[in-house]
């Protein structure tokens, strides 16, 4: 289960509409082993299509590497669909390379309403799991945030 912030969600959804009619592609950052997704990075789709999308590789070595140094890894990986369901795409399911991240996809092909899913990708096979939004992450059911005493 992926169990994300609504403003994230607001910030993926945002960037797809943003970036419509093309695909919309970035990661979202978070505490190395926590599995909790925190800091968004919008990323340039380097195809500048509505049907496919790739990170630029310099743009993706940069912003892996400033994980790494911040001890964080990709929790999510997402992208849009413009004009399709929100369902990884054959290509989408090749390039999945993070195998223990979600892949969470917002189709924009309605312009009133958006479809946001998630999925595990793992050597090809592509799972859909159950997504929880909430407002923090302090009363999700994974238990409560650290939060610094205010003495």
């Amino acid at each position: 289960m992926l169990v994300i912030r609504r403003d994230l969600v607001d910030a993926m959804v945002a960037h797809a509409r943003r970036d419509h009619p093309d695909e919309a592609c970035g990661v979202i950052a978070g505490p190395e082993g926590s599995d909790r997704p925190e800091r968004l990075i919008e990323m340039i789709n380097a195809e500048r299509s509505p049907t496919f999308y790739r990170f630029d590789s310099a743009e993706q070595l940069k912003v892996w590497r400033g994980m790494d140094a911040a001890d964080e890894e990709p929790v999510v990986i997402y992208h849009s669909h413009t004009s399709t369901e929100a369902y990884p795409s054959r290509t989408d399911v090749s390039y999945a390379s993070e195998p223990n991240a979600h892949y969470v996809l917002v189709s924009t092909r309605d312009p009133q309403t958006h479809e946001l899913r998630s999925y595990r990708i793992l050597d090809g096979q592509v799972t859909e799991e159950p997504v929880e939004v909430v407002e923090s992450y302090m009363f999700a059911h994974t238990g409560s945030d650290e939060v610094p005493d205010r003495d």
